[in-house]
């Protein structure tokens, strides 16, 4: 205990609280206990056999977010996934102290197990907590109050930023295909005064090729199929790329090839199977199944990135002429005869330039947001591990030092007549 700080002292957390664990039961036995809790939809299913009157500090004991701690809300039921530190020693600390503290310090070696992390009173008997003296810790937890609060403000600003973002690519995109985008450019000085720029509807089937993919060969598992020659993608892929797919770890044989197709680099990958009109373009050749079609551009019609925009932003129109079947999709002639404005190429190759600037400048926006929120993190866990160290708000030579404190409880306790068991009454 050496690095203490002065009138500090170290002592294990079941001397200051009772870790107590729920016990879940029916509705029906808790008809006498003058507790009614409701939820959204109504009374709640099931409820705890304990409530607590006051805020009490929780600690999740179960699952992946083991070592949670919450302070509760007055009379509430919590389910078996919580224990509760039931504070015995309320002259020497309080809730908000043991939070804090127990958030700095961090509880990762009193979870045991690997499959289902859990937390048990007998693990969190060798927990041990730092106890500063009692009007250090007041100033402590108003400090860590005051810091805390305008570090979460900051947090709830810098997550709101992703949400924005995301409204903003939306945006330019829906700016794009309406020609919004490029108004400017089509009435500048690109053009002279007399030259009349149309957008005109154009179905997909004129734009390039359209093709499903193919796996023709059963069962489409069999090992026969892959090697590691001819890149394989799946929907999958698509759903989770960033737009273009420039590798993958599936790759087909010779034998693969020869009963599906190879497509060419820029292909518009375009899914219709479970996540309809999903969209990536192949930045490498690549095989793929008949739940995905290719679509190859004409590139004297149209620009790939351009008509990838427009299946982007009519996703949801897509998707709606789906029959209403367990397994919704659509099949490869509805999607050759959708049509869309199309503009002349070289404004759709002004359009893709804009677009890409400007996402390109709401990817930078995200890389700092997620530097931002590491910071804000890395800050929060600083001004706790200052405020347990002693380092945060001034010491006062005068306070009366924690181990003293402790023990005068510990002696008052001892003091007291022990209360008597009463029977039971009976039904």
């Amino acid at each position: 205990m050496s690095d203490l700080p002065k009138g500090w002292t170290e002592e294990k957390l079941t001397e200051l609280c009772r870790p107590k664990q729920w016990k879940v039961i029916s509705a029906a036995e808790l008809t006498n206990t003058g507790y009614v809790v409701y939820g959204a939809n109504g009374k709640i299913g099931f409820y705890s056999s304990y409530t607590h009157e006051t805020p009490t500090l929780m600690i999740t004991c179960r699952g992946a977010t083991c070592g949670n701690l919450h302070v509760s809300e007055p009379r509430s039921y919590i389910n078996g996934n919580a224990m509760a530190l039931d504070n015995l020693a309320e002259q020497a600390t309080s809730t908000s102290y043991l939070r804090y503290m127990l958030q700095a310090r961090g509880l990762t070696d009193a979870i045991t197990g690997s499959a289902q992390p859990q937390i048990t009173r007998q693990s969190l008997s060798q927990v041990s907590i730092r106890l500063a003296p009692l009007t250090e810790q007041t100033r402590i937890t108003q400090k860590l109050d005051e810091l805390l609060a305008i570090a979460a403000s900051l947090k709830a600003r810098v997550d709101a930023i992703p949400a924005l973002l995301k409204r903003f690519r939306q945006s330019v995109l829906a700016a794009a295909v309406s020609g919004r985008l490029t108004e400017n450019w089509r009435t500048g000085d690109v053009h002279s005064a007399n030259e009349d720029i149309h957008w005109i509807e154009t179905p997909l089937k004129v734009l390039g090729e359209l093709a499903r993919g193919k796996s023709k060969h059963r069962p489409r598992n069999d090992k026969r199929l892959f090697g590691d020659k001819y890149p394989f993608i799946q929907t999958g892929q698509i759903s989770n790329s960033t737009g273009r797919i420039n590798n993958t770890n599936i790759f087909y044989s010779d034998f693969g090839l020869a009963q599906s197709r190879l497509f060419p680099k820029d292909t518009l990958c375009i899914t219709i199977a479970a996540n309809i009109a999903d969209t990536a373009v192949l930045g490498i050749e690549a095989c793929f199944p008949d739940s995905i079609v290719g679509f190859i551009a004409n590139n004297e019609k149209c620009s790939t990135q351009f008509v990838k925009y427009l299946i982007d932003i009519n996703k949801k129109k897509i998707e709606a002429l789906a029959p209403a079947t367990a397994q919704k999709n659509i099949n490869l002639k509805v999607l050759s005869e959708l049509a869309f404005p199309m503009p002349p190429l070289d404004e759709q190759k002004e359009i893709v330039r804009r677009v890409e600037q400007l996402v390109a400048f709401a990817d930078q926006l995200e890389v700092k947001v997620s530097s931002a929120k590491k910071r804000i993190d890395h800050i929060t866990q600083s001004i706790l591990a200052k405020a347990f160290r002693g380092e945060l708000v001034p010491q006062d030579p005068n306070d009366e030092p924690a181990s003293v404190l402790l023990e005068r409880i510990k002696a008052q306790r001892a003091a007291a007549p022990k209360a008597k068991r009463g029977r039971k009454a009976s039904a």
